[in-house]
């Protein structure tokens, strides 16, 4: 067996059989079916390709990297670009700067073509089927591709979480996902509620309230951590402790999440002005816009939820891998169902392991 940062097992048989699966016949069948063609579906390929896995990648979208091509311009990552190469090739550039969304989408299409990884684009994933042989995984296009193993590597960020407020089916103005915010151009003079107080809800109402009036509608006051403590990036010292990496796993417990932005000064600093301000969560809308917890009216132009996002892998569900609610059942990315694995969920393993840094060798 082999182990890798991820966490998955791989079973290295590499040997060619003959079988018949549910009356499909095959002459040849992979070792291991990769589903997500993201980050942790290229480090996953980086691994099975090193060990001499007969394997493939199958991408729903036309290009690899995964999520990275539709999220928001200005995006920015939260880990230096040291902390965030995947294994066995490092990211360009200076070591300390924070990459931009675009050089991520770079850096995912040159990683693929360095190691020649056999990725297939446009391959969405509708069933998987298993028997004694091994699985069957077909795609919307009626592909069918059989493998004896599966790493399931599309996270959670294809899934947008909104959630349902009173009276929102009667709002007349719009309202979005912020996985559906590219830039503040669009809302230009509006008056815009971006509902969350994570990083990506902080970053997007900064850029927000430079074009428009903006507020950042919270359960809680906004958390700030210094990016950066005693000349070090905050990575480098949960790193160091072993708290970024730490396997809550073992002993019973979920990985804890956490909401905190990370800060250079800059966020914090725009937020103490007003620009954007923040304020307790709306409780209803109406007609014209929201209703604050003191019962006040106010008219909005839209509300954009940065609330995250949810599993969807219904395609999971006859194999008896998920639970009621859908999510997978599986320990440290092992599910309960043989032969199938996790790779870049949320929590799975350690803190990081849906982040880019978590993808990499632990330096």
């Amino acid at each position: 067996m082999l182990y890798n940062p991820f966490g998955v097992i791989f079973f290295l048989n590499t040997c060619k059989l003959q079988i018949n699966f549910r009356g499909v016949h095959m002459s040849e069948i992979f070792d291991t079916i990769v589903i997500g063609g993201g980050q942790a579906g290229l480090a996953s390929g980086y691994y099975l390709k090193k060990n001499g896995m007969r394997f493939l990648i199958l991408e729903a979208s036309d290009e690899a990297g995964g999520s990275w091509p539709r999220y928001y311009d200005s995006l920015k990552l939260f880990s230096p670009a040291r902390f965030s190469s995947l294994p066995g090739f490092k990211f360009p550039g200076e070591s300390n700067r924070y990459p931009q969304r675009d050089e991520v989408i770079q850096y995912l299409q040159d990683y693929r073509r360095a190691f020649q990884l056999p990725i297939i684009n446009n391959q969405r994933v509708v069933s998987v089927g298993k028997d004694q042989e091994g699985f069957m995984i077909r795609t919307l296009t009626g592909d069918t591709f059989p493998a004896r193993t599966i790493i399931n590597a599309t996270g959670s960020f294809h899934n947008p979480y909104k959630p349902t407020i009173t009276e929102q089916e009667v709002f007349q103005g719009r309202t979005i996902h912020s996985s559906e915010y590219r830039n503040p151009e669009p809302f230009r003079n509006q008056r815009v509620v971006v509902v969350g107080r994570g990083n990506s809800a902080v970053q997007i109402g900064v850029e927000l309230a430079e074009v428009s009036r903006t507020s950042l509608a919270v359960l809680r006051p906004i958390q700030f951590v210094n990016q950066r403590v005693w000349g070090r990036d905050i990575h480098f010292w949960m790193r160091l402790i072993g708290f970024d990496t730490f396997p809550f796993w073992r002993f019973g417990k979920n990985t804890p999440s956490s909401s905190a932005v990370n800060d250079s000064g800059r966020y914090k600093e725009r937020v103490a002005e007003g620009k954007p301000d923040q304020q307790p969560m709306f409780t209803s809308f109406y007609a014209d816009g929201v209703i604050w917890p003191n019962g006040t009216k106010e008219s909005v132009d839209t509300v954009i939820y940065a609330t995250g996002y949810r599993p969807h892998l219904p395609y999971l569900q006859a194999i008896g891998a998920l639970d009621a609610e859908g999510r997978p059942l599986h320990k440290a990315g092992i599910s309960k169902v043989p032969g199938l694995y996790y790779v870049g969920l949320e929590g799975q393993r350690s803190f990081a392991s849906a982040t880019l840094r978590g993808g990499g060798r632990r330096r």
